[in-house]
Parts: C-alpha cells; sequence; structure tokens
C-alpha cells in the first residue's frame, strides 16, 4: 500500500480512489502544477488533502464558499487533522492568531478566502511558512471568461511570486475550453497540466418539460419519482411557497436559503441528509459541499442564467451512480426573464457610477482615503437613503468588485467566537474568586478544545441548553468575561461586508473597462442564449447540448432524456435513428433538395427514413419551402 492509500484509509476510511483522484493526487506530489476538472461530487477535496498529508508543511486552500471553509475545516478538525480558516469579517486579532498558528502551531490546513491573499499582512505572514501545496477551488473565478470572475482571484499570482517552490493545484467543476486556457495562463503554470473527467454522467436523465402549470408539474414528478430531492427555485420567498405547497400535498419539505440563522440551516440540512424530510426546496445557496449520495430529483423550478450553474446544482442528483433525474421546468415567460436579466446584471455605467459615489457618501469616506477599509453594509438602508433600485445597487457592487474598486461580501454569517487570554493557574485562581461564572466556565472548556490558543466558533444557543440557562444570560457571562479579560468574546455577526481594495476615487476617475463590462456583458448575453436553446431547443439531446456546451463534441445521445424519449417513439433505436437524422441534417446544409432526392440517396430503409423524416418536420428540424422542396429550419438550429 502507497502513502497516499494509507493516508486516504487512515483519516476517510476508504479502501480506493474514484477515477481521475489518483492521478492529480501523483501529478501533484511531483510538484507539477495541475488543474483538474472534475464534476460536482467527484471528490476534489481528497486531491489536495491526501498529497499535502503526506508532505511536510502547510497547504493553503483558497476559496471564495465561506460556508465551505468552515464545512471542510470542521471535518478536517473531527479526523484529528489540524486547519483553520481567514476570510472577510473576522478581526485583525483573529487573523494575526490564525497566522502564527500556521507558522508555529502545526497547522496542517489553511483556508483562505481571495481578498484576504492581496493583504500586506497575509503576504508577510505566508513567507514565513512552510508551505506544501497551493490549491486553487472554484479555480473559474480567476478567468476574466469564467461565469463567476472575482478579481481577488487574481492576487494567486502574487502568493506564487512569494512561494515560487511551491505546486499548484486548481480545481472547478464546469469549465469551457475557453476558461481551462485562461485559469492555466493566470495562475502561471509552466506547462499545460489538465487532468479532466468527462461531463457526461450515464446515470442522469436530463429532461425538460413545457409547463405553464409548474406547481401541479412539481407535484406530478415528485409522484412518478421516488427518494431524496432538491428543488431550485430563484429566490427566498418561494422557498417558503414551494415547501408549503409540497407539505399540504402530503409531501414531507422544508426550505433553505442564505438569510436562515445557521442553526436553522443546519437542522434542515440533517433533516435532509438522514431522511427525515424528502425535499429540500431552496435557493443556489443550498448544496456547496453537501454530499449526500442518494438524491434521486433535482428540479429547477426557474431556469439559472448559466449553463455552468445548471450543470452543477443538476449534478447533485445520483452521486452513487444509480439513475437519477434532472428536470428544469421551462415555459415562455422564463425566456422573458433571462432576456431581461441582462439589463438587470448590467446597469447603465451612470447608474453604476451614482452607487459607487453614494457608497462613499454613505460611509462618509473621503475621497483618497479608505484603502482596505472593511465597513458592515446594510443594503436595503442603502437603497432607502438614496432611493435607488436593490437590484441595481447589487449588480452595481458585483461589477465595481469585478474592476477592482471594492469586495463585496454578501450576507455573511460569522458565529460567535471565545479564546481565553488568562493562562490556567490564572483561571483557576479567578474561577475560585468568582463562584457565579464558575460553572459557565467549566461548561465552555468541557464544550470546546483548543480556547487557549485560538478562537473557536461557539454556539450560545446550546450552551444555554446545556445549563437549562435563557440565552441571554449565557450572552451576559460573556460579555462579562470579556470585561474582566478572562476571555475575548466576539459576539455573533450576520451582514454584508464592502471593502475598499482601492482609496475613494473621484467618481470622473472610475474606469469600467471593456473587459470588465461590454467583454462580460456580450459574455453573459452568449451563456443566457445557451440557457435558453437548452429549455427551448427539442431535437438535440439534451446530454449532448451540455456537452458540447464544455467542449466535448461527438459522442452519442444518451437514449434516455425527453429528447431521445421522443425520438424512441417513432420505434427506431437511438443508433438507427440518430444515423439518418445526421444524414439528412448534413444533405440538407449543403443543398436545398427535394424528398425524392433525398430517398434515391439515402440507402436507408425507406420507412424508417420516413419516421426521421416525419419528426424532424414535427420538431421544425426542416421545413419545406415554397418550391417543395425540403431545407433546414435556420432559426430553430442550436
Amino acid at each position: 500500500m502507497d502513502i497516499f492509500h494509507h493516508i486516504l484509509k487512515q483519516y476517510w476510511g476508504y479502501d480506493g480512489f474514484r477515477a481521475l483522484q489518483e492521478d492529480i493526487i501523483h501529478s501533484v506530489a511531483k510538484g507539477n502544477d495541475t488543474l483538474g476538472l472534475m464534476p460536482t461530487g467527484g471528490g476534489k477535496s481528497l486531491t489536495f488533502q491526501v498529497p499535502a498529508l503526506a508532505k511536510d508543511g502547510i497547504c493553503i486552500v483558497v476559496t471564495p464558499l465561506i460556508a465551505l471553509m468552515k464545512d471542510q475545516v470542521l471535518n478536517l478538525k473531527k479526523r484529528d487533522v489540524k486547519a483553520a480558516a481567514i476570510y472577510s469579517g473576522l478581526s485583525r486579532d483573529e487573523i494575526n492568531i490564525t497566522l502564527d498558528n500556521c507558522i508555529f502551531g502545526g497547522t496542517k490546513f489553511l483556508y483562505v478566502s481571495p481578498e484576504r491573499l492581496g493583504t500586506e499582512l497575509f503576504q508577510t505572514k505566508v513567507q514565513q511558512m512552510n508551505v506544501n501545496l497551493l490549491a486553487i477551488d472554484e479555480a473559474h473565478c480567476i478567468s476574466q471568461w469564467g461565469y463567476d470572475f472575482r478579481p481577488s482571484y487574481l492576487k494567486v499570482a502574487e502568493i506564487r511570486e512569494l512561494l515560487p517552490e511551491t505546486p499548484v493545484l486548481a480545481l472547478t467543476a464546469t469549465a469551457t475550453p475557453e476558461v481551462v486556457e485562461d485559469i492555466q495562463k493566470r495562475l502561471l503554470f509552466k506547462k499545460p497540466n489538465v487532468f479532466q473527467k468527462s461531463f457526461k454522467r450515464d446515470n442522469l436523465v436530463y429532461v425538460v418539460r413545457q409547463s405553464e402549470d409548474k406547481e401541479q408539474q412539481l407535484l406530478n414528478i415528485l409522484s412518478k419519482v421516488q427518494g431524496s430531492a432538491v428543488v431550485y427555485v430563484r429566490n427566498r420567498k418561494k422557498t417558503k411557497e414551494y415547501s408549503e405547497l409540497l407539505v399540504q400535498n402530503g409531501i414531507s419539505a422544508s426550505s433553505f436559503h442564505a438569510g436562515m440563522p445557521p442553526e436553522a440551516k443546519d437542522q434542515r440540512q440533517k433533516l435532509w441528509t438522514d431522511g427525515e424530510i424528502r425535499v429540500i426546496v431552496s435557493t443556489n445557496a443550498f448544496g456547496m459541499g453537501i454530499d449526500k449520495p442518494d438524491v434521486r430529483l433535482v428540479v429547477h423550478m426557474d431556469a439559472p442564467d448559466s449553463l455552468e450553474a445548471y450543470f452543477q446544482e443538476a449534478g447533485r442528483a445520483g452521486r452513487d451512480g444509480k439513475k437519477a433525474y434532472a428536470v428544469l421546468l421551462w415555459s415562455g415567460n422564463d425566456q422573458v426573464r433571462l432576456k431581461r436579466s441582462i439589463a438587470i446584471s448590467f446597469p447603465e455605467k451612470e447608474k453604476i457610477l451614482n452607487v459607487y459615489e453614494a457608497l462613499g457618501n454613505f460611509f462618509q469616506l473621503a475621497v483618497g482615503s479608505g484603502f482596505g477599509m472593511i465597513y458592515d453594509f446594510n443594503l436595503s438602508l442603502f437603497c432607502k437613503n438614496y432611493r435607488m433600485n436593490l437590484m441595481t445597487v447589487f449588480n452595481s457592487l458585483k461589477i465595481l468588485q469585478r474592476a477592482g474598486y471594492i469586495e463585496f461580501t454578501e450576507e455573511l454569517q460569522l458565529s460567535a467566537k471565545v479564546m481565553f487570554m488568562m493562562r490556567r493557574d490564572d483561571l483557576y485562581k479567578f474561577q475560585v474568586a468568582n463562584e457565579e461564572l464558575d460553572s459557565f466556565i467549566r461548561m465552555l472548556l468541557r464544550s470546546y478544545t483548543g480556547l487557549f490558543t485560538e478562537y473557536v466558533p461557539i454556539n450560545e444557543e446550546l450552551l444555554a441548553k446545556r445549563m437549562n440557562l435563557p440565552r441571554n444570560t449565557v450572552y451576559q457571562f460573556l460579555v462579562k468575561l470579556n470585561q474582566q479579560r478572562v476571555i475575548k468574546y466576539i459576539p455573533q455577526k450576520k451582514t454584508p461586508l464592502i471593502t475598499y481594495t482601492t482609496s475613494r476615487e473621484d467618481r470622473q476617475y472610475i474606469e469600467l473597462k471593456k473587459e470588465v463590462y461590454k467583454d462580460r456583458k456580450d459574455k453573459y448575453e452568449q451563456r443566457i442564449q445557451s440557457v435558453i436553446e437548452y429549455g427551448s431547443v427539442n431535437h438535440i439531446c439534451r446530454s449532448k447540448q451540455l456537452l458540447q456546451y464544455f467542449g466535448q463534441t461527438g459522442g452519442e445521445n444518451c437514449g434516455l432524456c425527453d429528447v431521445c424519449q421522443s425520438m424512441k417513439n417513432t420505434e427506431l433505436n437511438v443508433e438507427t435513428f440518430d444515423n439518418i437524422d445526421t444524414w439528412i441534417r448534413k444533405e440538407l446544409a449543403d443543398k436545398i433538395q427535394t424528398y425524392d432526392d433525398l430517398v434515391m440517396k439515402s440507402g436507408f430503409k425507406q420507412e424508417e427514413f420516413n419516421k426521421v423524416l416525419r419528426w424532424l418536420e414535427e420538431y421544425e428540424v426542416i421545413r419545406e419551402n415554397n418550391s417543395g422542396q425540403l431545407e433546414l429550419n435556420t432559426s430553430n438550429q442550436a
């Protein structure tokens, strides 16, 4: 047994790796810069965790997903692996202690949000660490052509220059060929090195259902497909409406969205994971870092604004390799809403400048000041004060972030944290002298480890429950201990954050470069059009459409999706249908022809040929012109 299999067995209890995992691990272990393209649920985290555990030193993991950071740090700690995380919203003291522990305290994994990379403190401290690997999760965020580009990811190149001997592992679930090339260029790969698993999921059946009554369609689908399910909707209000609809119809369900308290999210996620709730109705906040293998169904009530997002969310079904369904409910309203989203996502430049100027005034920030400052941001109050549309402000902030002027962290939820400042012998004396706080201190020490070396997240409700006290009493104990310098206590906080990555500029000097605004708007329009085609084109295999989008051309029809099922209704097998279909399209692409011309040249059985021809006419792939000749319907070609 080699060291990688030994680590896999020791820490995770698995005997073998999944496809592609071992290849990536060996590439990284040899010191090669590596890009791994693995579908959602493919076990990306093991590809950096295993090789990092096999070597001395620390692995730095860059990811924008704070929920995923917390989840992975917790899971590693459960396996007795020391891990920590740094992200926006932490105090300078918390960050300092965490970084010092990475230098001196044996921390094995440090998860970092991309905006932290550019700070002077981080860049100074990282050079004192023995870094054995730099892992970049959600690596598509570094490409300006990616669907979720974040300028802060470009700081990875600066870290590479500070750690010239440290190899890089970039990971993503979704990337077009253009993005794959751009990731390697931006991350300063010494030579191209890509490991890619096919995006094809043989067990996942993709279905598009045309429906104007989506609620009834959802109930019909859930009655036919048994097992655990996720239903994705576009906004928080709908999560509640649809979950209530399901419960009223005898289906156990619950809602989930980013604005819920952490305790409620954890509880609902656990009930669903344990199978006590069948359906989770959620915004796209649900799913990151969640590995439930037996999800049989993912339904999208509304079309997402990119096939990358759809592929990732749909891919949460059927991770156990058994048959599962990904259903998109589509109506004419979806197409209208998607096209309208272009103007909403890219406000006029003048409106963006207005938001930037108002933001500086909101924080009472003088021109020329503010670099590195972090502010709690009340989005609704800002919109009310300046009489601005919420979505206009939200998307303007995103564009200003891409332009490099600010960082906008959406609704960050930070747990309360505690760290003991007194040494153990002094603490004992304090407990003897303060009997009313003694039992609470003992409960803290029993409930959490590491309190003397780092800030530890605590659950005030859980402590109150264990001590049979009101939550406010626990809060008062924490405040009192903080005042007496027994502990440092950071209360729970839930707020969006604005970080100024440059000093405030006068609006006349704000530049929205072509690659930040126009080029990205053009790309966004292309992505929207790809989603519209996926939802409305009914003559190309769904799996084929997705694979072509991600650069995997050729291949056979899946034989399972709604399009392939409609082909099977012709009573031809998939291969025969595909051969005739491909031949007819190729012939008519070259020139317009009569039916007799095609039949004479085809070489296929006339009965089979006619069935395919009728199907192509029914789905308006071909049409008869005024002269009675057959031609491709160019308005219906994906």
